[in-house]
């Protein structure tokens, strides 16, 4: 069993996630590589005490970068889309 707090690793605040969030009632999370749907969604609801719906999985490839003559890639990482209940919601920062 994996502990339950590591499998959200943090909030994804983007323009696009902002509009999710308002106008559909979805939150997205970077998530562990190796967590799935069932444990995203239980660590969800335990963490901030909301009810889950449902929960969209992707994984995002590493892009191939340069610094100078220098090439790297960024690391692939996993992202959730969850699905909250109707009226409610969860706030990542305050007075905004």
């Amino acid at each position: 069993m994996k502990d339950i707090t590591k499998i959200i690793e943090r909030p994804i605040i983007t323009e696009k996630g902002t509009m999710l969030r308002q106008d559909s009632n979805y939150v997205v999370f970077s998530v562990r590589g190796d967590a799935n749907k069932i444990e995203i969604k239980q660590a969800v609801e335990d963490l901030f005490g909301v009810h889950v719906e449902g929960v969209k999985t992707m994984v995002v490839k590493g892009k191939n970068k340069r610094w100078g003559a220098h090439q790297y890639k960024r690391s692939t990482w996993k992202k959730a889309i969850v699905k909250l209940k109707e009226g409610e919601s969860i706030e990542f920062y305050e007075g905004v």
